[in-house]
């Protein structure tokens, strides 16, 4: 075993450390991102705002007819 298949090793390691490290930060922004969207399909589903717009928008459209 000489210097060259020791050095191959170790740039194999280094990869598999890299592509690891890189997939463990592409799964914490996953979580993060899908309790983002989460919680804003709940407030868009449960939230008043929307309806407030609607009922803004249903009056506007009253006053011109």
């Amino acid at each position: 075993m000489g210097i060259i298949e020791d050095e191959a090793a170790q740039t194999s390691a280094e990869f598999v450390l890299l592509f690891g490290g890189i997939i463990v930060i592409v799964l914490i922004a996953m979580i993060v991102y899908r309790n983002y969207v989460h919680d804003m399909g709940d407030e868009l589903t449960n939230g008043s705002e929307v309806q407030d717009i609607d009922n803004s928008l249903q009056e506007i459209n009253q006053s011109f007819n």
